[in-house]
């Protein structure tokens, strides 16, 4: 009964004071002690509120911090973790009597009456609790009428403040409450707490600072923008003084320190508050994380909120102080950004991307951009390596690479590696089926079966690629269009489309990809993280898992946050994965990418987009998968790319980026296939060799052997073996017969023997 005697006799008091003491033309209201305590009585008593705004921290996977995302800087401390000369500052010159009296001093409250009412200018009898109040009120104000209420000039904001105080007081002890204003109080220059203060002015953490510095810092914040020091130094020099000599009055400084403080000037070591990706040194990443922690922070239903609720999470990432840990890995970063940026002006309208994912985790470890981040001319905000969902573009054409997914296809359905096709330069095939489509085509939705092509497609092979009969392996090597074409309508064009569907991908708009005969070629826009991260699914045995940025998120109090399941599963079996392996290993050895091998087993895939609108490149190692793409930014279609081939200006990028990132890492070979896959033979050199020992070879090696009756001319020894038909490195079906043509000792150059299916008696120039 006693306490709750001296609360109500608390409220009362304070609706007579507060109201002439805080707003001196409250009287015309009608407003008298006994509204005032009766308003009071009713009022919530519990001040509900949620902790201060905090920073939220951004860490790669070595723990590095890589971004910080805040709408108001702020970094709270212990108390124990600021200086007792800060502490005793604010005290001074805030609330001298903060640890004497209780939520109302009611000394102080008239002393400011007395004064008030003998001067022009008022005191304020507010408490350091009652500010501590007001400020947790303001921060936690969600709208502007929420705001606006916490700050409005009203006798009843004042009475409701005091009452939440009275509450604290009984709660909290008064360190708790010093330690919490601390932390909330706004000390200007985008700066919220004593810590992030003392970092913004002095570069120091606030357990550093010295008399003249706390005593700055003190005075701000009755007008943090009035006496803020990098606008106003000096009404803030004024301001400081008045706190030291506040301190040597209250016997908390002698004048003698306070006049050797009194007599500097102000000296600043500024660290302006930055946060965001445009700050980071892997931006691009950065964006992309964001987006997943943004996901993760709204139940992964962000992008189905509506956009003031999603711009409520963005606030709760803002504010929230959480803790994320994600997969980037700066030396592949470092990697990236070099080898993009030394391929790639930034300013140009061109630009390279590139994405590094790691195979069987899916864990993303690079993103990069030849473009720098940011707004300004010759810079961008959109994250073009990434998809829409991300914060990026539509994508950009996959060109050949999307090849791949129809060789696993025709792997997966049995369909021999042997297998060959006549491929002329130009060819127009029909006859495909239609597929299910539902999803945005053209501009439009649509719903039912699509069929491309129409009674036929007219599909040319692009320069880097030859004519003439072609098997899985070699016109994968060659990166024959019009090859791919028939394969793709064996396989069929649903089939196909499923398979890149299994490991992962879908446009870069995030509609499904379109179910056209051209899609074989990659005239579906893709992203090159889910590209990177579809390649790395093949490079680990055919295991596709969604691309990770983001490996824990935990708030301030330390409990995580329940990020969004990642799908990994098996895409196709082993083996298939195996023996595609194999076969784009041949890419880098012989094929569209001869030369652009990385020191270390490597398989890849080279792209040019259609008409030349782009560029594309993607390949792995079983440790590492990167995609690459080269086109202009202003649009592929308007803006082409003459001349440029997957191999050149991207796979240039992927060779450099790949080899950096790699380096000091295990060079682990690619595993073996253990099926059958009707696989071709690649036909030995036997130059010089004798006939016995060529035919041991080549039975050796599933082959049959044929010697010519007539010996030609050669520089190789008599009687060895000059030449084959096949040649040799030629790609044959097992069980192939091979014809050994022997030398007569004469130097007369080497002339090829007959072509397979010839006599043997007729030179293949005669014909």
């Amino acid at each position: 009964m006693a306490t709750l005697f001296r609360l109500l006799g608390a409220g009362v008091a304070a609706g007579v004071l507060v109201a002439f003491i805080a707003l001196p033309g409250v009287g015309s209201a009608g407003l008298t002690a006994r509204d005032a305590a009766n308003n009071f009585e009713a009022m919530e008593g519990q001040l509900k509120t949620s902790p201060p705004s905090e920073k939220t921290v951004m860490y790669d996977v070595n723990g590095k911090e890589i971004a910080r995302f805040f709408d108001k800087y702020r970094e709270s401390v212990r108390l124990d973790q600021v200086n007792q000369i800060m502490k005793q500052a604010i005290v001074d010159i805030e609330d001298s009597r903060f640890y004497q009296h209780g939520a109302l001093d009611l000394k102080g409250t008239i002393r400011a009456l007395a004064s008030n009412a003998n001067s022009e200018q008022t005191q304020g009898g507010s408490t350091l609790t009652q500010q501590y109040v007001k400020n947790l009120l303001v921060d936690n104000a969600k709208t502007d009428e929420e705001y606006a209420d916490a700050t409005a000039p009203t006798v009843g904001r004042k009475l409701r403040e005091l009452r939440y105080a009275l509450d604290l007081e009984q709660r909290m002890t008064k360190d708790q409450i010093l330690e919490g204003y601390l932390n909330i109080a706004y000390f200007g220059g985008g700066a919220y707490g004593v810590q992030a203060a003392s970092k913004r002015y002095f570069s120091k953490p606030a357990s550093a600072l010295t008399l003249g510095q706390a005593a700055l810092l003190a005075g701000i914040t009755q007008n943090p923008t009035a006496y803020d020091p990098t606008l106003h130094p000096d009404a803030a020099r004024k301001r400081r003084d008045v706190v030291l000599y506040r301190m040597v009055q209250l016997g908390h400084a002698t004048k003698a320190q306070a006049d050797a403080a009194a007599a500097k000037p102000i000296e600043l070591n500024e660290t302006k508050p930055v946060g965001g990706c445009e700050t980071s040194k892997a931006p691009y990443f950065c964006e992309y994380a964001k987006y997943d922690a943004l996901q993760a922070l709204s139940g992964g239903k962000y992008w189905q909120l509506k956009p003031k609720q999603r711009q409520d999470i963005v606030n709760k990432l803002n504010r929230g102080g959480y803790t994320i840990r994600t997969t980037l890995d700066m030396k592949a970063q470092n990697a990236v950004d070099k080898a993009l940026r030394s391929a790639v002006p930034p300013a140009g309208n061109r630009v390279g991307a590139e994405a590094m994912v790691e195979p069987g985790t899916g864990n993303v470890r690079a993103i990069g951009l030849s473009k720098r981040f940011g707004a300004g001319k010759g810079r961008t905000t959109i994250n073009l390596p990434a998809n829409v969902a991300h914060g990026g573009g539509t994508g950009v054409s996959a060109g050949s690479t999307f090849k791949i997914f129809t060789l696993l296809a025709a792997l997966d359905e049995g369909i021999p590696v042997n297998t060959s096709f006549n491929s002329p330069e130009t060819m127009t095939i029909g006859g495909f089926q239609p597929c299910k489509y539902t999803g945005m085509f053209g501009g439009k939705k649509y719903d039912g079966e699509m069929l491309g092509g129409g009674g036929g497609w007219t599909v040319s092979n692009a320069g880097d690629s030859e004519q003439g009969n072609f098997n899985l392996k070699t016109g994968t090597w060659h990166s024959v269009n019009t090859f791919y074409a028939q394969l793709e309508k064996r396989v069929g064009v649903c089939d196909s489309v499923k398979m890149a569907e299994k490991f992962g991908m879908k446009r870069g708009d995030g509609n499904p990809l379109a179910p056209v005969p051209a899609q074989v070629l990659g005239v579906n826009d893709v992203d090159m993280v889910s590209l990177a991260a579809a390649y790395a699914g093949i490079a680990a045995r055919g295991k596709y898992c969604q691309p990770k940025s983001i490996t824990e998120i935990v708030d301030p109090a330390g409990k995580p946050v329940k990020l969004p399941k990642q799908d990994c599963h098996q895409a196709v079996d082993e083996d298939v994965a195996d023996k595609v392996n194999s076969i784009m290993q041949g890419t880098l050895s012989q094929g569209t990418a001869k030369g652009r091998g990385i020191g270390r087993p490597a398989a890849a895939k080279t792209g040019t987009c259609e008409a030349h609108t782009c560029a594309v490149f993607a390949g792995h190692t079983p440790n590492m998968a990167a995609a690459t793409a080269y086109w202009d930014f202003r649009g592929p279609w308007k803006y082409k790319v003459y001349g440029v081939y997957g191999a050149d200006t991207p796979g240039a990028i992927w060779q450099n980026s790949m080899r950096n990132a790699l380096a000091g890492k295990p060079a682990p070979g690619f595993a073996r296939p253990t099926n059958n896959f009707g696989d071709t033979i690649r036909v030995p050199d036997l130059k010089g060799m004798s006939v016995g020992a060529a035919t041991a070879r080549l039975k050796a090696a599933d082959l049959q052997v044929r010697v010519s009756p007539r010996p030609i001319e050669s520089d190789a020894p008599k009687g060895s073996v000059a030449s084959t038909s096949p040649q040799a490195q030629g790609e044959v079906s097992p069980g192939t017969t091979v014809i050994l043509y022997i030398s007569n000792g004469r130097r007369g150059g080497d002339r090829p023997g007959p072509r397979p299916g010839d006599d043997g008696f007729r030179w293949p120039w005669q014909d």
